[in-house]
């Protein structure tokens, strides 16, 4: 099972990636955690990746995908993998499908944006422990404060409604015609086409893993 896994931040992805993961056996390919491993590695895409990030510049796309497919041709890939922000924009995904590395599964999680707002700006941390509450969903006992210690809880910059807006925003502009070229590339039902469908993430936890688990059955 090769699986991209696609939605907005706040989506719940985290949460069902690794129920996929645990479901399949199949391994988590995180592009950073991927690029890492090859700069330390010393391969030579690892090498190369190494350069151009200590320039400054942005690893190009086909280094990224010669990157992949050194990955899923690993022994503990064999029963299938889940791409972890990987593809990110239009032209990551042409070039993914243009190398010849099959992906079975191409899965949207859609939540609206003003929830995915209200999801991820309602989040306070206990900076210490990393506990985590939400404002609404899963108050503290008392306000503001951590339920263990006492202490103050706090939001991380980057769940300030203004930052995700701006994730938002960047997610629609890049990651919208990602969507849109699975989406046809599944109807053109060649033999190599992923399989593409949404299920609502506006639901519970395991209503979403149940709706997930039928879409790939169909």
């Amino acid at each position: 099972m090769r699986i991209i896994l696609l939605g907005p931040p706040g989506a719940g992805k985290g949460t069902q990636a690794q129920f996929l993961l645990d479901q399949f056996n199949i391994p988590q390919i995180s592009t950073g955690e991927m690029l890492r491993a090859a700069v330390k590695a010393e391969t030579p895409l690892g090498l190369q990746a190494k350069a151009i990030m200590e320039s400054g510049g942005l690893v190009p796309d086909d280094v990224m995908i010669g990157l992949v497919r050194d990955r899923v041709s690993q022994a503990d890939c064999k029963n299938g993998f889940l791409l972890d922000g990987f593809p990110r924009t239009l032209a990551q995904a042409e070039a993914l499908t243009d190398s010849g590395i099959k992906i079975d599964e191409v899965i949207e999680i859609r939540v609206d944006y003003e929830e995915v707002v209200h999801r991820i700006s309602g989040r306070r941390i206990h900076p210490a422990s990393g506990r985590t509450y939400h404002v609404d969903y899963h108050p503290p006992k008392v306000k503001d404060h951590d339920d263990l210690t006492g202490e103050p809880l706090m939001q991380r910059p980057d769940d300030a409604e203004v930052t995700v807006r701006n994730r938002l925003k960047v997610y629609a502009a890049q990651t919208l015609p990602l969507l849109e070229y699975y989406q046809n590339l599944a109807k053109t039902e060649k033999a190599d086409a992923p399989h593409f469908f949404t299920v609502n993430g506006m639901q519970s936890v395991d209503t979403v893993k149940a709706a997930i688990l039928e879409g790939l059955a169909s």
